[in-house]
């Protein structure tokens, strides 16, 4: 069985999912933690977001160079599988994969690597995957119909183990990697345009009718044991990228009504929270990996047009309301506040039930950790990607939170390969450890860094800076026709139009904040409507009358 420290992310996902579908009857194995009041801080005020860039300090870039070193080095250089974690290094992630392909052609702008040495390595890794042995035998294999297994033996490119899944999302992070290298690597020359037609190659494998098995929506995965996965991808979370991808697919697309089914759900998670009023996901990761490659900004779907705002918006106010949670600090961890915040799917320091303040407190190992209407977790751990990569959406508070947390804690929290996964400044208890170590009189810090945490940090620094993940797949027809056949407007989807000047205006992708007197009316609306599903629960749970 695998450790909890390595469990597959589609399996928090589906917890939460269950949470979601399952609330009133939902059992789990391990014991559920404590409820406890979410207080509030009062008015924090969301800022506009400046027209000219905060400049970000020299720390930024010695974190960029240091995390894109994760990726090159930790690469294995013989097949381009990325490790999972580092350094323990357990087995390959398809997914850090899609992060590493994304992360060579930054180390290029930037002078880490040269343009040759990221085209070997990126043609290296699409050839292993296209050649990678396929089929629906349950050892042996790495691939079946399109999909990708999780979780990778980092030599050979077979399947891990017996509990990894063929895995929809994972697959989708791995194909925007593969498609962000299809439209970078855009030379007339040999490789590179192998590299091109082994990418187009790799993304119209991907079947993804063939998990349509509640159509229109697509599962989580397979297992060769036991077949599709239960339950499917619903929103709101990350997998909005895996529909844009299917959307967008040339040879195996779903219809159109996915993304009308996908966001029929998202009523359930549309309130306010610590005051901002937005689409809700407790884990900020869920805000963020659609993002590393898609330019939200002054785009809308139909459901964003009718609440006015677009999904870079909603990311900044799921970020603010993070912050300020950490603020209230309702379970009264240590250092939380205006610059130690960020809870996300992350490592911890054990699963075990400690007394903390006088009450018995849950922590856990890897978890997903959030705080938001529906899916709350916390155990006073911290992962810094939670604050980093949310820079794009509101630099403000993460660049102040990013300094002082290094300042804080960086002596054992960042190192060769930037920050380390996370930290648990409560944690000081002596008792034996899943990962990780505690700091005498600091409290426990991870042992490893996490691909899919490192990739979004890298990339987001980069798409502040300049918009470069994002303007090269603005190129990429696939990800505009997935995004336009999903309903998505405006903004950079739009053709361009020509000023007075003769030159071509830049769309509008202003963000649009809140005013007090709007997050006063949308916190009456969220009440009202909470009352009404109250009260329509209510009736679907009394028991009806039978006739005489």
């Amino acid at each position: 069985m695998p450790s909890a420290a390595s469990a597959p992310r589609f399996l928090i996902t589906m917890l939460l999912v269950a949470s979601l579908t399952f609330f009133a009857g939902c059992q789990r194995n391990q014991p559920s933690s404590q409820t406890y009041p979410v207080a509030s801080t009062g008015d924090i005020e969301v800022e506009p977001l400046k027209a000219t860039k905060m400049e970000l300090p020299p720390l930024f870039r010695d974190i960029e160079k240091r995390t894109f070193q994760f990726f090159w080095d930790t690469t294995n250089e013989r097949n381009g599988l990325t490790p999972d974690r580092y350094p323990s290094r357990p087995f390959a992630s398809i997914a850090s994969v899609g992060y590493a392909l994304t992360s060579y052609p930054i180390g290029v702008e930037n002078g880490w690597v040269s343009r040759s040495q990221a085209v070997d390595r990126t043609l290296l890794t699409l050839k292993f995957f296209r050649d990678m042995p396929a089929g629906p035998q349950r050892t042996g294999k790495g691939t079946y119909n399109g999909f990708y297994y999780h979780f990778l033996d980092m030599q050979k490119g077979e399947r891990y183990d017996s509990w990894v899944e063929l895995s929809s999302v994972d697959t989708a992070l791995l194909m925007m990697g593969v498609l962000f290298a299809q439209s970078y690597y855009d030379r007339d020359e040999p490789r590179e345009k192998e590299i091109r037609e082994i990418a187009d190659t790799l993304y119209r494998r991907v079947d993804w009718t063939w998990l349509q098995k509640n159509k229109p929506l697509v599962s989580m995965g397979w297992f060769p044991e036991s077949g599709f996965i239960k339950h499917d991808w619903t929103g709101y979370n990350e997998a909005m990228l895996l529909y844009v991808l299917a959307l967008g697919s040339p040879s195996h697309p779903v219809s159109p009504d996915a993304w009308t089914v996908w966001s029929r759900t998202y009523n359930d998670v549309w309130g306010v929270y610590q005051g901002e009023e937005f689409l809700a996901f407790g884990p900020l990761f869920g805000h963020q990996y659609s993002h590393v490659w898609i330019d939200f900004r002054g785009i809308q779907d139909e459901y964003m047009r009718e609440r006015g705002i677009d999904y870079f918006e909603n990311s900044r106010r799921a970020a603010y309301a993070q912050r300020a949670y950490a603020i209230a600090n309702p379970m009264k961890w240590e250092d939380y506040g205006p610059e130690v915040w960020g809870l996300t799917a992350s490592d911890g320091p054990q699963q075990t039930l400690q007394e903390y303040r006088g009450e018995q407190r849950q922590f856990r190992h890897y978890s997903a950790r959030g705080a938001g209407l529906r899916e709350n977790f916390d155990d006073g751990t911290i992962a810094p990607t939670a604050a980093i990569a949310s820079l794009p959406f509101a630099p403000e508070i993460v660049i102040p939170s990013t300094v002082a947390m290094h300042e804080r804690y960086g002596e054992y929290l960042y190192s060769s390969y930037g920050f380390l996964d996370s930290f648990n400044p409560s944690f000081k208890y002596d008792i034996p450890l899943k990962t990780g170590r505690v700091v005498p009189n600091e409290g426990w810090v991870a042992s490893d860094y996490i691909g899919i945490d490192q990739g979004p940090i890298l990339a987001m620094i980069a798409n502040y800076r300049n918009d470069f993940v994002w303007n090269v797949m603005k190129r990429n027809p696939y990800i505009r026709s997935g995004l336009e056949r999903a309903g998505f407007k405006g903004g950079w989807l739009e053709p361009p139009k020509a000023q007075a000047d003769g030159k071509e205006a830049l769309p509008a992708t202003a963000a649009k904040p809140q005013t007090q007197a709007e997050k006063a009316a949308a916190t009456a609306r969220a009440l009202g409507e909470a009352e009404s599903r109250a009260g329509r629960a209510n009736e679907a749970q009394a028991p009806k009358q039978q006739p005489d």
